[in-house]
């Protein structure tokens, strides 16, 4: 749940998905990405309703839901940051923060999202969808923007999985 002001209570339980991946592209494709609802639909949802411009809300179109990203940041090619819901009714919003760093001619990438308070028995399955799912979607990142491979072709569209939403 959230608090009255629209942002995440907090408690002892509190925790955040970090995941990181090295990719053999150069920080500002990386950015691109994330930063371009073009290029972000190429690994990401299937397309993206909206301009993913700092300040903005788009809707990322995935095959089973629909979900809003209110982008906070975006620093060229360093940071992107977005808030976005994880329960039903929009009753939990994280912010997901990408960072990209350079790594010889290619890029270091970390992704964080949270909070999630694992003391309430709701945010259990969201935490867990969000470890899996970043790490799924950083995989694909890797394979399209490193390999030119889409993974969601071979894996995604025959298993048909979504975030769970409650």
């Amino acid at each position: 749940m959230t608090n009255a002001s629209n942002s995440p209570t907090t408690s002892a339980l509190t925790r955040t998905v970090r995941v990181t991946r090295d990719l053999d592209t150069p920080p500002y494709r990386v950015y691109r990405a994330w930063s371009a609802p073009e290029s972000l639909a190429e690994w990401f949802p299937e397309s993206v309703d909206g301009s993913l411009a700092q300040g903005t809300r788009s809707t990322l179109v995935f095959p089973a839901i629909r979900v809003w990203w209110d982008v906070v940041e975006a620093t060229p090619p360093k940071r992107f940051k977005f808030r976005w819901p994880w329960l039903p009714d929009d009753a939990w919003v994280t912010t997901a923060t990408v960072t990209i760093t350079s790594r010889g001619s290619g890029s270091h990438i970390v992704v964080e999202d949270g909070p999630f308070d694992l003391s309430r028995q709701e945010l259990i399955g969201a935490f867990a969808d969000c470890n899996w799912g970043w790490g799924e979607a950083l995989a694909n990142l890797r394979a399209v923007i490193d390999f030119s491979v889409d993974l969601r072709k071979h894996v995604w569209s025959s298993q048909s999985r979504a975030r769970s939403r409650g």
